[in-house]
């Protein structure tokens, strides 16, 4: 990979325009369904126009990221496809290095690789330890730009850093091409792109359902939620931004779940994503909570009028 974060921070203009503003981020749908029906799913989401596939990698119940990338790649011919996230953990530095310039390589361009620290329970469940992620993640940036990819290259594959707070957004900033938050509010993407400055890639993920019921809608949400609220790293992140605990009980308060899980219609939406891009987000890659891959896909296709002109 050589010197990938320079590489990364010096094409962010052209990562932008191939990112477009709207994606579409997917995970359990994905992760539990075949090869040809993820085929099948990534076809109809560039065919109704989004320009990204995020997908969820390396947790408990994924599939292996990499791999996973190049299922999608060969489904589609023109949009991006980003992890959301690939662990440190789950590779060396090596190996994620040329894996990511082999992915891009192969789809001329097409592959995002989106790097994280993951969750100290995760971590731990694979007998490692989580006790310095940022000094883990400094090091294993080091390592990856030490790579060299044996074969001509036109470009490294770009990287970013799933980053939340101060200390992993500044790192993003300096070593790769941007920052990938998840499960975050409108506020925290203004503070990040304080942090990041105007040239760094700013992805946030927006998880969105879509009804107009609000009894159903929460209810929806804080299913989303749950395991996420039991994770330091994101709760952490929210008291941050001035939530409490009480925000964080009984699945989350109606003030949280409407920040972190915009619902309503499509107009409603656009406008919840609107106000992340107009917080400082280049591009925005949204979730639809929905039970399975054919309702995400509904959703997705009310969604692009909207979204997409």
């Amino acid at each position: 990979m050589g010197d990938a974060g320079m590489a990364g921070r010096a094409d962010t203009a052209a990562l932008k325009r191939r990112l477009g503003s709207t994606g579409v981020w997917l995970g359990t749908s994905l992760a539990s369904t075949t090869a040809d029906e993820n085929r099948r799913v990534a076809a109809e989401v560039e065919r109704l126009g989004y320009t990204a596939l995020w997908f969820g990698g390396d947790a408990a119940g994924t599939k292996e990221a990499f791999t996973q990338a190049a299922l999608l790649l060969s489904a589609t011919d023109r949009i991006t496809v980003a992890t959301g996230i690939a662990s440190i953990w789950s590779r060396d530095a090596a190996a994620a290095a040329s894996g990511a310039d082999g992915l891009n390589d192969l789809s001329s361009g097409r592959f995002l690789l989106g790097l994280g620290v993951s969750h100290s329970p995760i971590v731990a469940a694979r007998g490692q330890n989580y006790a310095k992620p940022y000094s883990a993640m400094r090091a294993y940036l080091d390592a990856m730009e030490s790579v060299p990819y044996p074969a001509p290259l036109e470009t490294p594959a770009p990287v970013v850093l799933a980053a939340l707070r101060h200390r992993m957004l500044e790192l993003a900033r300096d070593r790769t091409a941007g920052a990938h938050p998840y499960f975050t509010t409108a506020e925290h993407t203004a503070k990040a792109r304080g942090i990041l400055g105007p040239e760094p890639v700013l992805a946030p993920e927006v998880a969105v359902v879509v009804d107009t019921d609000p009894e159903r809608a929460r209810t929806a949400a804080r299913g989303f939620m749950a395991t996420y609220l039991t994770l330091p790293n994101y709760t952490n992140n929210l008291r941050d931004l001035g939530w409490t605990d009480a925000d964080f009980a009984d699945g989350g308060s109606d003030a949280l779940v409407d920040a972190i899980v915009p619902w309503g219609g499509p107009d409603a939406i656009a406008a919840a994503v609107r106000a992340h891009h107009e917080a400082g987000a280049d591009h925005v890659c949204i979730q639809p909570v929905a039970p399975t891959a054919a309702e995400q896909l509904k959703a997705l296709s009310a969604l692009a009028p909207v979204l997409l002109h």
